[in-house]
């Protein structure tokens, strides 16, 4: 699974407007950086406590950036 689908399966599966959920891949120099963007009500849920819920989705973005050979970075705006 792509990095960006990952990200995009478990934003839809966490938030209450899954519609609302987009994401966007950026590539650069430095690798690829994946912007995700969610309704205002739902950034909380994205986020988690103290961000942990941000912090597992970097987690296993590293793990498919060592997959494919490319660092993949995770932004939520």
């Amino acid at each position: 699974m792509a990095a960006r689908d990952l990200v995009e399966y478990v934003a839809r599966s966490l938030v209450d407007e899954p519609d609302a959920v987009r994401v966007e891949e950026v590539h650069g120099p430095g690798g690829t950086v994946i912007e995700l963007r969610v309704a205002e009500t739902d950034m909380g849920k994205v986020i988690g406590r103290n961000g942990s819920v941000a912090k597992a989705l970097r987690t296993l973005l590293k793990v498919t950036a060592v997959r494919d050979g490319d660092p993949v970075t995770l932004e939520i705006l």
